[in-house]
């Protein structure tokens, strides 16, 4: 959600901003950078925490003990002149609205690098908030406390202010949840339509097989996962999920759909060096082009405004998913490596479309039911033999293999998400029998 939290993936220079003239010119300007051809060969992951107090989960937190924790690490959302030095293993801190945390790791060349990296910085971060009472919740929504926000910077004011207008999930999303996001090359020009209708395509099965936030403010929801509920239903323009063809013709460019949405998006904020950045409300960028805003608009603004658009599957110059709660502690590594697997090999690939075929757009009832979902789970077992046998070429870990095994074996057989293990938790612990997700 903050624009910095991008991974550093490989690049060329950025070119200093130019101002735009045209749509076309806008578009084929999106469409360069937010598709970038080549082999697909890093892998990189983004994790994200509600943070808690350590045995107390329903104590408010305090921006100053966060920023105190985190030190020299802290980004400048919260001490603006902070150095923000990036964890021992390279991924930096950044700190959503509500205080969750979250670090974006470099890009690695395998999926045994990236685990390294993100368990190294995973450690150091907790190291980081122990002394200082904090922890990191397990869990893909604050299920204790309120939605409150905790960052004030004018680029959430905006959002808070855009979002209101639409109904409450905006600041559960902002303030509440938590996701573990996987990013993979786009691929070459002959596989990148292909990448990019498979993430979509196996969308709803992982959504279902991951979900992980069954409570928000201290109730069941009765979703699986609330925090998909309210990314879906906080303003769809931004967050639906983009259009793929089921059957990519060798011509067909997703580039150019994804440009014409981003140009036909509203624009959520207009930065300014003082005062508000709130805009009227529907007025796109492309209506902005038109003379509807202040100002010319400049690549730099259309490469800001590529940060508030917040689809399932979204592309930046990588293809990034964002359908995955967080996981229960020690199994963040599960949901990166199935999709790793599952997209290494075209084969594998094609073969795990299959299997998702009749699921297809489910995103709604993934997100509300998880796995209990019978067409769902009947897909995430096939989705997930075949993780299992496509992981040994990727030479994974030897445990985290057997975890992924494990998982398969004892939750997705069983029809079973990491949510109903949560519910159960959770109905026990107060009382309440209404944390089951159906």
């Amino acid at each position: 959600m903050t624009p910095e939290a991008t991974l550093p993936w490989a690049s060329p220079a950025v070119a200093p901003p130019t101002v735009l003239r045209s749509r076309a010119e806008a578009e084929v300007y999106v469409a360069s950078v937010c598709f970038k051809h080549g082999p697909p060969k890093l892998l990189g992951a983004e994790l994200e925490w509600v943070v808690q107090h350590s045995g107390n989960p329903h104590l408010p937190l305090q921006v100053r003990h966060l920023a105190d924790a985190l030190g020299a690490h802290v980004p400048s959302s919260l001490v603006p002149d902070s150095p923000q030095i990036p964890l021992p293993h390279g991924s930096t801190v950044t700190v959503e609205p509500g205080g969750q945390l979250e670090i974006s790791s470099p890009p690695r060349a395998s999926l045994t690098e990236l685990i390294a990296t993100v368990e190294g910085d995973t450690a150091a971060l907790t190291d980081l908030l122990d002394p200082t009472g904090l922890a990191l919740s397990g869990s893909g929504s604050d299920a204790h406390r309120p939605s409150r926000r905790l960052v004030d910077i004018p680029r959430y004011a905006a959002m808070e202010t855009a979002f209101d207008r639409i109904g409450p999930m905006g600041r559960a999303m902002m303030c509440s949840t938590a996701a573990v996001q996987v990013c993979l090359d786009a691929g070459t020009p002959a596989e990148v339509a292909l990448r990019w209708t498979a993430l979509h395509d196996l969308g709803p099965v992982l959504l279902a097989a991951f979900a992980n936030s069954p409570w928000l403010g201290g109730l069941p929801t009765g979703w699986a996962s609330s925090r998909m509920q309210a990314w879906f239903a906080l303003d769809p323009a931004r967050t639906r999920p983009s259009r793929v063809r089921r059957d990519p013709a060798a011509d067909w460019d997703p580039a150019a759909g994804w440009a014409r949405r981003v140009l036909d998006t509203p624009v959520l904020c207009q930065r300014r060096a003082w005062g508000t950045w709130d805009v009227p409300n529907g007025v796109t960028f492309a209506d902005w082009l038109s003379g509807a805003l202040p100002g010319r608009p400049s690549t730099a603004d259309l490469d800001y405004h590529l940060t508030t658009l917040f689809p399932p599957v979204r592309p930046q110059g990588y293809l990034e998913v964002r359908y995955l709660d967080t996981q229960p502690v020690g199994q963040w590594l599960v949901p990166v490596a199935v999709i790793a697997a599952l997209l290494a090999d075209p084969a594998v690939t094609a073969a795990a479309r299959e299997a998702c075929a009749p699921t297809v757009g489910r995103w709604l009832p993934a997100a509300q039911h998880g796995l209990r979902d019978e067409a769902l789970g009947t897909a995430a077992i096939a989705v997930f033999e075949l993780a299992c046998q496509a992981l040994p070429a990727l030479d994974a870990p030897a445990e985290v293999q057997l975890l992924v095994e494990e998982i398969t074996e004892h939750r997705v057989r069983r029809g079973r998400c990491p949510a109903d293990d949560l519910s159960t938790a959770m109905a026990g612990s107060t009382g309440l029998n209404g944390g089951h997700p159906l």
